[in-house]
């Protein structure tokens, strides 16, 4: 790897750290990823398959406090301050984490800025977020603040190296619809933003682009494909070229613009040439059987340069198999769960979690006595992506209910990779069974166990050796609810 012999002669890439390299090409590569998400099929429909599996309805919070009535209180709130989380109000808190995967995708970063409102505005708890992208924090600021704290990329660090603040513009730098302010700087406490980044080296400060790697063969392969696309109607057309001779008189004035420049033909028609004209037929050159493998094979590396299995990037189901989508589904899981709890969760949903309740607790809406001596213990929660949907549903339901009976999983995790609350699901079935038989109503199937009752096989010790087996109006083989029995 390090030869440099004739093969290797002309690889001299710079020795250069993370940080250089994305200011001096990150504005361009952003600019150009954002251009493909739009105009790229491919490019856009991996954006959005990035952000609907890794957040999907949203990642929600369950709240660890012991005291369940406490519990729900606090859920009940989160639930309603949700739909006023957006300082903008275009969506949820959980729009919100979407709108954050799709810009990390694009960008490779995006800040949120936590906005303190006032007890009048009339929301449920007085703070909100407002997104902002990439742009709006420059990667050319750079230097010494008056404090003589240092500025790189936009961002302020004290003289041990924690960031104390961010130095955002008051107005994007292309929206030329925003009147005023262009260029003017606000220097934002770093209290007040949450900055969501996927590092790929350590030390990094700001953010890369997921398409980085791709970004060429996506540019490209849409290139070829349009050509194609265009050799095609070409090649459907009936076009003909004139071959005439020499003009008498080459210095002959132009013709003007708006004036016919050849022979215009419809299907069918017959077109008389003058005399010592000839007639070419085009024949454009046909790709023939080269051009879906070559397709094929640009987009498998365009996958695994973005990480995204190949039939969420093109759509195509035909290819893959039952046992290979399963792997290729299982890998990307993977790695969209790493990406969830290592980013997503720690860096946008715990922090603001603790901010609402920070300002829940201060405004009054929620009483939480000793706050401020149990903080840590009260802000405990378990975060719950949307579940994964199963490939084989009956299989995977099976496999997960025999681990269940074998002890190797406990329900409550069972229930929580579905992305719910065990003690909510559980109150939710007891209020159901309770309707049940207050209705008189039963759907349980022939020969299943009563609701409550556990079934313990005859001859074992204290099982109940007397016939219980009520047969009237065809119910056979049903276990019979004693009156009075729960």
């Amino acid at each position: 790897g390090a030869m440099a012999k004739r093969r290797l002669r002309g690889w001299n890439p710079p020795l250069e750290n993370i940080n250089a390299l994305v200011a001096s090409g990150g504005p361009k590569l952003l600019a150009r990823s954002r251009e493909l998400v739009v105009t790229n099929g491919y490019a856009a429909n991996a954006c959005e398959a990035f952000a609907a599996n890794l957040v999907g309805d949203g990642i929600k919070p369950s709240s660890l406090i012991g005291d369940a009535d406490l519990r729900d209180q606090v859920q009940k709130l989160w639930l309603a301050w949700t739909d006023e989380a957006d300082a903008d109000g275009l969506t949820d808190f959980y729009g919100l984490q979407r709108r954050a995967a799709r810009e990390v995708f694009m960008a490779g970063e995006v800040f949120f800025r936590i906005r303190m409102r006032r007890a009048d505005d009339g929301l449920t708890v007085p703070v909100q977020l407002q997104m902002l992208p990439a742009e709006m924090l420059p990667l050319e600021q750079t230097g010494i603040a008056a404090n003589g704290n240092v500025i790189r990329q936009g961002i302020e660090f004290d003289r041990i190296g924690r960031r104390v603040a961010y130095h955002f513009l008051r107005r994007h730098p292309g929206d030329s619809t925003d009147p005023g302010l262009a260029g003017d700087i606000v220097r934002v406490p770093a209290s007040e933003v949450i900055h969501v980044i996927d590092p790929v080296e350590g030390g990094q400060l700001r953010g890369v682009s997921k398409l980085a790697p791709a970004i060429v063969k996506l540019f490209l392969l849409d290139q070829y494909d349009d050509a194609e696309l265009d050799r095609k109607k070409v090649a459907a057309m009936y076009a003909m070229f004139v071959t005439s001779p020499a003009p008498e008189n080459p210095f002959a004035p132009a013709e003007e613009e708006d004036a016919p420049t050849g022979v215009e033909i419809s299907p069918g028609q017959i077109v008389r040439l003058d005399p010592g004209e000839d007639v070419t037929v085009g024949q454009p050159a046909d790709s023939g059987a080269t051009y879906e493998p070559f397709q094929y094979r640009t987009l498998l590396q365009i996958s695994a340069a973005l990480g995204i299995p190949y039939p969420y990037l093109a759509n195509d189901m035909v290819k893959g198999n039952f046992s290979n989508s399963r792997l290729a589904l299982i890998e990307f899981r993977r790695r969209v769960s790493a990406w969830q709890h290592s980013v997503m969760v720690w860096q946008l949903c715990r922090p603001v979690y603790a901010r609402w309740m920070d300002a829940a607790v201060l405004s009054g809406a929620l009483t939480l006595p000793g706050y401020e001596t149990n903080r840590a213990r009260l802000l405990t929660a378990d975060w719950l992506p949307t579940k994964w949907d199963w490939v084989d549903p009956l299989k995977d339901a099976n496999a997960e209910i025999a681990q269940i009976e074998a002890g190797l999983k406990s329900r409550t995790q069972a229930i929580a990779e579905r992305g719910y609350d065990a003690e909510q699901v559980d109150r939710e079935i007891a209020a159901e069974r309770a309707r049940e038989r207050a209705l008189g109503l039963d759907f349980r199937r022939p020969g299943s166990p009563a609701q409550g009752v556990q079934a313990v096989p005859a001859g074992v010790d204290g099982a109940d050796q007397t016939d219980n087996t009520d047969t009237t109006d065809g119910a056979e083989d049903r276990p019979r609810i004693d009156e009075g029995q729960p």
